[in-house]
């Protein structure tokens, strides 16, 4: 029996585990059918002209929520704003004294206090983001009943929909604490995963639709295919790639004899801050496209000619700054165009800053040499103190420009392929998600190899 097979047969075997995994499965399953119960009132037909014809930002949201924002179901905020809820109270607590202090020697306790301010600020951010995708249906005509500015402002429909949105929110943010607590692995990293896989299907039918009626050729979608294989390989290989710095700990005096300290290692991981970089930069791209979607309703902004003169009286005039607002997102838009040399250019560095800033709150090199030198231990060459601080800080640099140079290839690789290859049956689903994929698929591996130990080992002290 190989090695795969023996695994299998180990977790269904093993007691309590088989009960985790149809716990974790369960509610997947719950939270997908939660994205199909589409909410009432709104235009199917227009709400599929919204998020069709290549619209980018649509696809790239739709992807996290499992296509529960293209169907606009009780689940479509997703567990984006758990997640963005997260990534805030994370930097904050490296950033605010007081939180870091919590964190670190709260303890317990400290860990469920910030666990509930993180629960507070994700309704905080779901609140806002489901105003926002309210008025984006309306804007939008959208709206049932409220198309063409009929049927005035439609305030029962804003009401009923914002609080069903939140507690859909609230809903998908107690499941991934459940399965965090009673299932195996990350809960909210699941749910991404199963929300990007969920997608797949309607990606590989919409490709051989393509194939069918000839728009894409079979060489193509090889070399699509091909390119998706090749990235997902290069993500494996750097995730779990790491620059092991040898740590020696001090000579120990046993009786009359001196014994050697033994040496470890400090793992420098080459990609330090995951798919967080590629998210920021994302975020900050995507910007733009949101506000144009917040003033015209979703469309592309038509904006009529503006006068530019500064100092004139006309240009201060109501009207002609709002067309010089729209002018100049209608300008951005056009630079930062999905496969416009500007997006890529200014895409690639913000992703290369944020790994650095990134990798700068998760490791401190001069915390990190003050420890080793205050437990007796050393790097080998190197003077505990400044020295080591220095030294680490170096290796830090240059392994995370390795890092960064990486994300930024990957992160634009997608869109070339897809530029070249003209096949956009899959667009939406990006490095990003690729990343998330391989990070969640080898972080439940090793949550189940762990699982799998610590039950043998229970075994064996009966």
């Amino acid at each position: 029996m190989n090695r795969p097979s023996q695994t299998l047969v180990a977790l269904w075997e093993t007691p309590g585990l088989k009960e985790k995994i149809f716990f974790t499965l369960a509610i997947l399953g719950l939270y997908r059918f939660g994205a199909h119960v589409p909410m009432p009132g709104i235009d199917q037909m227009r709400l599929e002209a919204l998020f069709g014809g290549g619209n980018s930002l649509g696809a790239f949201f739709d992807l996290f929520s499992g296509g529960a924002l293209a169907k606009f179901s009780v689940f479509a905020l997703g567990v984006t704003p758990y997640i963005n809820a997260s990534i805030i109270m994370q930097l904050m607590t490296q950033v605010i004294p007081k939180l870091e202090e919590l964190q670190k020697e709260g303890g317990e306790a400290g860990r469920k206090k910030i666990q509930q301010w993180t629960r507070y600020l994700t309704i905080v951010l779901g609140l806002v983001q489901a105003v926002t995708l309210v008025n984006w249906m309306w804007a939008s005509n959208a709206v049932l009943g409220f198309q063409n500015g009929q049927g005035g402002f439609p305030l029962m429909f804003f009401v009923t929909t914002s609080v069903t949105l939140i507690a859909g929110t609230i809903l998908i943010m107690w499941m991934g604490e459940l399965i965090t607590e009673r299932g195996i692995g990350n809960g909210a990293s699941l749910l991404i995963m199963a929300s990007i896989l969920s997608r797949l299907p309607d990606y590989f039918a919409q490709t051989a639709e393509g194939v069918t009626t000839g728009a894409y050729s079979w060489l193509s979608v090889l070399v699509l295919v091909a390119s998706f294989l090749a990235i997902l390989v290069a993500i494996i290989v750097v995730q779990e790639g790491a620059r092991r710095v040898p740590v020696q700990a001090a000579k120990r005096q046993v009786g009359e004899r001196l014994l050697q300290g033994k040496v470890s290692y400090i793992p420098f991981k080459v990609n330090q801050g995951g798919v967080m970089p590629i998210i920021f930069a994302s975020s900050l791209m995507l910007f733009p496209i949101t506000v144009a979607s917040w003033v015209n309703g979703g469309q592309a902004p038509k904006a009529a000619a503006a006068d530019w003169h500064v100092l004139t009286a006309t240009f201060w005039n109501l009207a002609n700054l709002k067309a010089a607002f729209l002018q100049a997102i209608q300008f951005v838009l056009t630079q930062l165009g999905t496969f416009g040399a500007v997006y890529a250019v200014v895409y690639f560095l913000l992703i290369v800053f944020f790994s650095y800033f990134y990798a700068g709150l998760v490791l401190n090199p001069a915390e990190l040499a003050n420890n080793l030198m205050k437990h007796g231990n050393f790097i080998p060459g190197v003077r505990p103190g400044r020295e080591s601080a220095e030294y680490l800080e170096g290796v830090l640099n240059r392994i995370t420009f390795l890092g960064a140079i990486f994300l930024g290839v990957v992160a634009l690789l997608p869109n070339w392929v897809e530029d070249a290859t003209k096949i956009t049956s899959f667009r939406g689903l990006g490095s990003t998600a690729l990343l998330i994929m391989v990070g969640v698929a080898v972080d439940l591996f090793n949550q189940l190899q762990t699982q799998l130990l610590s039950r043998r080992y229970e075994g064996f002290m009966e």
